[in-house]
């Protein structure tokens, strides 16, 4: 495995920085997590860069990069707070359409890298935690089409989705996977801010009737697709979280070599270079873990899933962690609106449960480690 960026992931991840210090500055950011719609020039600007069309084949007007580029993009992504829905719809939807393949391929993917569309996947419903299983959610024929009813909720970004993909659940059980354009008859949208200013969604289908083609997948095909989506999205979620680890370790750093105390700078204090030493362990720990999950993606290694899970709690508590440290080391400057420290820990706080808590991914640790010492 070699972790280190080629050279044309360099000049995307420089091109990017570039960008987010410009378009995603301190009052630019604000500006745009204070509005309740999705800034269209920012969105824009992402797809210019080829940001939403990265990991897109080039038939559907993509790049068709490999997972492993999802390194570079979310990273930066995370060290600048981007809040727009990237992995949402451009890692998480892209995926899992073309997972599932067929002519929503055609339909959908061209859309995505362009900007044109924004997909949210709509899988989680109320009281099932992270179950993946569509239980109350269902899908039954209905004149040619379907006829959806039931919840989901969490929906990252479903508010601004030009669609959701949608799992439910068969008359005979099977998983079903819809694609539902937001202006469906029959759809309630319960759109509600999250901790770090952005954005999620309840959706409430009312015989929300939709046309045959709206299927994607059904049965193992459907739970295949919706697992590969559901690990894209894992891993880009904990690359942006390393992104913000390591923009916040330089923060604190920053701070230390300027703020003085008895006429020195706080930098040159033992227990507070300890503290500092001790973020950037976590900080290398973690971009490992997720260097690692991006690489088995990447190479469609079997430790695929765990990789991602080991870092997705890693992550989960390593970000924390770091975000408490410096806010200590900052002492009451950290919680001042006026200063992004507190948005970080926000982001954080965030992301932990996000696609699993900690508790989930080492429960799914342990599962696979077991399944495997069974096979040996």
């Amino acid at each position: 495995m070699d972790f280190i960026y080629t050279e044309e992931q360099r000049m995307l991840a420089d091109s990017l920085r570039r960008l987010v210090d410009q378009e995603w500055a301190f009052a630019r950011r604000r500006a745009r997590q204070a509005a309740t719609a999705l800034d269209p020039q920012a969105w824009a600007s992402l797809a210019e860069l080829g940001v939403l069309g990265l990991n897109i084949g080039q038939d559907y007007g993509g790049f068709g990069e490999v997972p492993a580029s999802l390194l570079p993009v979310h990273v930066e992504l995370g060290r600048g707070l981007v809040s727009e829905p990237v992995i949402p719809s451009a890692v998480m939807s892209a995926a899992l359409v073309d997972a599932a393949g067929g002519p929503a391929r055609e339909r959908w993917l061209p859309r995505i890298a362009s900007g044109e569309a924004i997909l949210s996947v709509a899988y989680q419903e109320p009281g099932r935690r992270y179950d993946a299983r569509p239980q109350d959610c269902r899908a039954a024929p209905q004149g040619g089409g379907w006829r959806l009813d039931g919840a989901k909720h969490l929906v990252w970004h479903g508010g601004a989705a030009t669609a959701w993909l949608v799992s439910a659940r068969a008359e005979d059980g099977e998983t079903l996977l819809l694609a539902v354009p937001s202006d469906t008859a029959g759809v309630r949208i319960t759109d509600t801010p999250t901790l770090d200013r952005a954005r999620c969604a309840r959706l409430d289908f009312d015989g929300a009737a939709l046309p045959a083609d709206a299927l994607l997948a059904r049965g193992e095909a459907a739970g295949q697709a919706l697992a590969q989506a559901l690990q894209w999205g894992t891993a880009a979620l904990c690359a942006h979280a390393a992104g913000a680890m390591e923009r916040l370790l330089e923060i604190t750093a920053d701070y230390l070599r300027t703020r003085k105390q008895f006429g020195q700078p706080l930098a040159s204090f033992q227990a507070l270079q300890h503290k500092l030493a001790e973020m950037l362990e976590l900080v290398e720990n973690s971009h490992a873990a997720v260097y690692y999950a991006a690489w088995a993606l990447d190479a469609d290694a079997a430790d695929a899933a765990l990789a991602a899970s080991v870092a997705k709690s890693m992550l989960n508590e390593s970000s924390k962690r770091v975000c408490g440290e410096a806010i200590q080391v900052h002492g009451g400057i950290g919680y001042t609106w006026e200063y992004d420290l507190h948005l970080y820990w926000k982001r954080a706080k965030h992301l932990e449960p996000l696609y699993g808590d900690t508790v989930y991914h080492r429960e799914r640790v342990l599962e696979e480690s077991l399944a495997q010492h069974a096979t040996v």
